[in-house]
Order: C-alpha cells, then sequence, then structure tokens
C-alpha cells in the first residue's frame, strides 16, 4: 500500500503518475480523508493530554469533567478509526506507479518487443493444435474433466503426465543448480492478510478461490502463483542486509477463477483454473530492483533456450502491467498452430510495493531500517510449456519427440507416440 505521507508530499505528481497507468485518483477524496484523519488524531491527542493533566493534579472537583473528556475521547476514535478504514481501503486499491523506463500505453497492442531468439519450425504439413494432438494421442482429456470438475480443466494422462513432470522436475534442477534459487515446497492456501501483502486483496477478491471453512473466521484462498506464498515468507520481519538477497523456487498447482477472461481460450490448456508453474522469487535491497528483474528474466528465457523453443521478450506498457508492478518483462513462446507468440512467463519488479504491505524491512549502510524490494518471475508456466514442446516439436504422423535435456527425466522415452 502507498505511504499517505509520500503522497502528502507531492499528491499532483503521485495523480499524474497514476495517469500513466489509465487511472483517474480522486485527489480530492484521499485529501479529505487524509486531512480529517490527522484533525481527528490532533483533536485526541489534545484531550488525552488534558485528562492527563487533571489526573496529575488528583483535584476531586475535576473527576466529572474527566469522565466527560473520556466520552469525548471514546467518540472520537470511533470516528477516527471510521475514517482510518475508510482511507487504508481507498490506497490499497491504487497500483504501484511506473518505473521510469516503462513505455505508456493502454493494453496489450503498445507492449514492446525487446529480443528474439530462436528459430521458428519448418512443416511440410499444417501444424496441428496442442489439444488436437493430445486428444489423438489419448494422453489429454478435456471431456471427463469437464464431467468430473467443470470446463477449464483437463486429465493430462500417460506419457504427456510424465513430460509435464519431466518439465518441472528439470525446471527446478535448472533454477536451483545453475542459477542459485532455494527450492520450496510451500503450502497452497493463503490467508486474508497473506493475499493482502502481495496485492491480490482486497482489489482481486472476485478472481480468487475462497476456501469455505466452519472453524475460523479469517478468510483462506486456495493460491493463485505460489508467489504470493514465497513472498511473504518474509513479511512483518526487519532482515539482515548480508543476507540478502534472498532466491526462492517453487512448483505448484495454481487456482484462478480466470473471472475476466470469459470467451478467451476456451479451448484447450492456455486459461485454466488449475495449472502448474514454476515460480522465482527474490527479496533484495531496493536499489538492486532492476538489476534483479534483469537477472530473473534471463533464468527465465534460458530455460528456453535449454529446451530449443523460440521465444520473444517484451515489455509491458503502463496500462498492461500487474497490479503490483513497476516494470514487467513477458515472455511469449512461438506457438505453430495459432501462428503466433503466447505469454509463458512474466516477470515483473514490484519495488517496494509489495514490502510495505509485507511490512518487509532491512537495515542499509547507513543502518536505517528501510523497505526491501521484491521480484517474482515464472520460471516458467509448466502447463503452456507442455503446450509449446507439443506443438515445435510435432511430427506429421502426430508423434512428439522429445527435447534433448528432457530425456534424462523421461524414463527413456525420446519419442510420444500413441499406444
Amino acid at each position: 500500500m502507498h505511504d499517505i505521507k509520500e503522497i502528502r508530499k507531492n499528491l499532483e505528481e503521485f495523480s499524474n503518475n497514476l495517469k500513466k497507468r489509465f487511472i483517474n485518483l480522486d485527489v480530492d477524496q484521499i485529501k479529505s480523508l487524509d486531512e480529517e484523519n490527522r484533525k481527528l488524531i490532533q483533536a485526541k491527542e489534545k484531550l488525552e493530554q488534558e485528562k492527563k493533566n487533571i489526573s496529575k493534579s488528583k483535584d476531586q472537583k475535576l473527576f466529572q469533567k474527566s469522565k466527560d473528556i473520556s466520552e469525548k475521547i471514546e467518540k472520537i476514535s470511533i470516528n477516527q478509526t471510521d475514517v482510518k478504514k475508510q482511507l487504508d481501503l481507498l490506497l490499497s486499491g491504487i497500483p504501484n506507479l511506473p518505473h521510469k523506463d516503462v513505455p505508456v500505453g493502454k493494453d496489450e497492442n503498445d507492449n514492446i518487443e525487446v529480443a528474439k531468439s530462436g528459430n521458428l519450425p519448418k512443416f511440410d504439413f499444417k501444424p496441428k493444435s496442442h489439444f488436437e494432438l493430445g486428444e489423438k494421442l489419448g494422453m489429454l482429456d478435456f471431456d471427463i474433466a469437464t464431467k468430473t470438475s467443470g470446463s477449464r480443466f483437463v486429465f493430462v494422462k500417460k506419457q504427456l503426465a510424465l513430460l509435464e513432470r519431466a518439465i518441472s522436475n528439470f525446471m527446478l534442477d535448472t533454477h536451483t543448480n545453475i542459477n542459485g534459487y532455494q527450492e520450496i515446497s510451500p503450502p497452497l492456501i493463503a490467508n486474508e492478510n497473506t493475499m493482502y501483502g502481495t496485492g491480490q486483496l482486497p482489489k482481486f477478491e472476485n478472481d480468487q478461490f475462497e476456501l469455505k471453512l466452519t472453524d475460523s473466521s479469517d478468510k483462506k484462498y486456495l493460491i493463485p502463483t505460489a508467489e504470493v506464498i514465497l513472498t511473504n515468507i518474509v513479511k512483518n520481519q526487519i532482515l539482515d542486509k548480508k543476507d540478502l538477497p534472498i532466491r526462492l523456487v517453487a512448483s505448484t498447482p495454481c487456482f484462478r477463477k480466470e473471472a475476466g477472461s470469459y470467451g478467451k481460450d476456451t479451448k484447450g490448456m492456455i486459461r485454466q483454473h488449475q495449472f502448474y508453474k514454476v515460480e522465482l522469487v527474490s527479496i533484495v535491497e531496493n536499489n538492486e530492483c532492476l538489476n534483479e528483474l534483469d537477472r530473473m528474466t534471463n533464468c527465465a528465457t534460458k530455460i528456453l533456450d535449454l529446451l530449443k523453443l523460440p521465444y520473444r521478450k517484451v515489455i509491458l506498457c503502463t496500462g498492461d502491467m500487474g497490479f503490483s508492478a513497476e516494470k514487467t518483462f513477458d515472455i511469449e513462446v512461438w506457438i505453430p498452430s495459432e501462428n503466433r507468440y503466447r505469454e509463458i512467463s512474466s516477470c515483473s519488479s514490484c519495488s517496494t510495493f509489495q514490502s510495505k504491505r509485507m511490512k518487509t524491512r532491512y537495515k542499509n549502510d547507513k543502518k536505517e531500517i528501510v523497505y526491501a524490494g521484491t521480484l517474482n518471475g515464472s520460471g516458467l508456466a509448466v502447463g503452456r510449456t507442455l503446450i509449446a514442446i507439443l506443438e515445435n516439436y510435432q511430427q506429421s504422423d502426430g508423434s512428439i519427440n522429445i527435447p534433448e535435456v528432457l530425456k534424462p527425466y523421461m524414463n527413456k522415452v525420446e519419442k510420444i507416440i500413441k499406444n
């Protein structure tokens, strides 16, 4: 959440930065609530001092006056708490400010390509979609999933299930053994405070899968990404600078309602309610965010380089970035059946935006306690990597060649064929 003290210093500049994200801030409302909040705090403090003076005097004649003051303090406190809640709710719904390097634009059409890698495959036949290939192999079953769970679910079977597991294990091994991340196997359930810390709540509550529990008043949610649970490992902590950077990786199922994607990617595995993802998270000194973003993005693209999958890297414009991000690179892999690139990873620097919500700090060289920088990125989305391998490594007979780096993970399977 943004610091009201920082906003107060230059409200107009803050508002102008948000306009780059096409958000028109109600400046007057923030200003009014902030002034009212401070006015009530000052009034309460003045009455508390008056009551303290009466107490010191021990004058019995002033007993009723002290009682009256206590009642006034209680009323002001109730009012001030209500005003503060309104202000905090307003502030908690404001996204991070974009970094000055981020291009101003409204949507994905304004994103800018910054790099391209790999050669596009050449087929002497019309390439099939991943769902056509998977269904003909008898290894992707959307019909049974619809019956058991509903739309946007899939059963992955036999050698494709083995391939899915191989992809995840290969990514984890690469990120831990080569890229220097610490592997974590985290809980898949997050509480309300945890979801708030990384920016999923309160603004995006409708996108989350909430669990109904009878024994707790604290709301619980299935994680939409391991970013939520990994980043919050350091919430409410003052970290030792020598322990930074902290780099974590986890492979987990992720759960999303995809509430805003009605009618999009209804066929296949591109947009599912449940999917696997290998997630990278970094906690760094706040002046190292952009360097770490480049490093993290390179760790993600390394996976595609090793798999020999063609991809491109784009910088997201202000209007297409996620709520908590100050700067984001998307990595898009080539999907032959669609004749276009599709997102397979999104790597973001959040600067101190999340750490302020989580109260994650560290002591800098001047021994000042300052907020840490946080970053997150897919390294990569497992399901979309599976899709890319199916489509880019497909053969004319519908079989799928296994990328060389995955063969050690595939129990000597070198080609997936119908059996």
